[in-house]
């Protein structure tokens, strides 16, 4: 069997009769114009060919490609999928293609991943998850986004600010502390958390948060009722058992995202707790595809789509602004049956 004949700029050239140099400038993306009565003689004899434009010569020719590049922590967490896909679907409209990195939570390989983008000339980079609390690498992301703006890309995160780009910010405080407090009018006074990575800004800014609400409604939190694991369904699974294995008493526990939620009520379930009626539970972000839940998850809920729409737009202007911007996103909460309201 025969290979299919590959059309060359050259065809294209010879088909609409001008010179490869005018063909090259319409269909590999120069900056010099080209007439517009040629331009589409050019187009024409492209798509009667079947021509593919070359996007390594349009990337020489603009300083960047047709890439962008997502980078986040776990594609298999909605959390991060439903942000990709609000990056996805600014990129689809503008005709670019997108390539997508999984760091496995670790910022050496995020640093790794910019780097590679960079060597690929991509036009924006979207980096998505939480800052570390480590300085050091965290001073290693900026120099690697330096480096990255310096050769004419463009960079967005959705994340704390923490990185010289522009970023859309959840509120994780506010909203975690407005969960308590809404928790605690339930009449809940004993309560657990299921915190998460120390490591993680996002994990420690909700914990924070969550923790100011129930001291602004009078009620102490008990260091033994808080319990660190994995930002993952078995790292909240995990934690849930041993929470309920110290038997402190509490009637409701937050975790400090959806899916660690997801993990606790699977816990309850093993270990003979029901929800509610035993132990309300309540998580943060409101996964879409969570929401399906028995019982339904009280949680704190995130544009998270739309936080990714964002942080493409912002990559992806055409203009770069003269300041890094900041777009705050605040968290509703929503109350659903996995947490009750306790009789006086």
């Amino acid at each position: 069997m025969s290979l299919p004949t590959v059309v060359t700029l050259g065809d294209v050239a010879r088909r609409a009769g001008v010179s490869l140099a005018t063909a090259s400038r319409v269909l590999n993306g120069s900056t010099r114009r080209v007439n517009e009565d040629l331009r589409a003689v050019v187009l024409q004899a492209a798509e009667e060919l079947g021509y593919t434009p070359n996007l390594h010569a349009q990337a020489v020719a603009r300083g960047t490609s047709s890439t962008v590049g997502i980078v986040m922590h776990d594609i298999a967490d909605p959390y991060f999928s439903a942000i990709a896909s609000g990056v996805t679907r600014v990129a689809d409209e503008r005709g670019l293609i997108v390539t997508l990195g999984t760091t496995s939570r670790d910022p050496i390989r995020e640093v790794q991943y910019v780097a590679m983008l960079r060597a690929l000339r991509a036009r924006a980079v979207i980096l998505v998850g939480s800052r570390t609390a480590d300085k050091e690498q965290t001073e290693r992301l900026v120099k690697e986004v330096e480096a990255f703006r310096r050769g004419g890309g463009r960079i967005a995160c959705v994340s704390q600010n923490k990185l010289p780009a522009d970023t859309v910010l959840p509120e994780n405080r506010a909203g975690a502390r407005e969960l308590a407090v809404r928790l605690a009018e339930l009449g809940h006074k004993r309560f657990g958390i299921l915190a998460g990575p120390r490591a993680l800004l996002t994990a420690r800014d909700r914990f924070t948060g969550f923790k100011a609400g129930l001291a602004e409604k009078g009620i102490d939190l008990a260091p033994e009722a808080v319990i660190e694991g994995a930002f993952t369904r078995d790292g909240g699974y995990q934690a849930a058992r041993e929470l309920i294995a110290r038997k402190l008493g509490v009637t409701c526990v937050f975790a400090v995202n959806d899916v660690m939620a997801v993990g606790a009520m699977a816990a309850c379930r093993d270990e003979g707790v029901g929800v509610p009626r035993d132990l309300s539970i309540a998580g943060f972000d409101d996964i879409e595809t969570l929401r399906d839940l028995v019982p339904p998850l009280t949680t704190v809920r995130l544009p998270l789509e739309q936080m990714g729409v964002r942080a493409a737009e912002l990559a992806l202007e055409l203009d770069a602004p003269e300041k890094d911007r900041l777009v705050r996103v605040r968290g509703e909460v929503v109350i659903r049956q996995s947490t009750r309201k306790l009789r006086g």
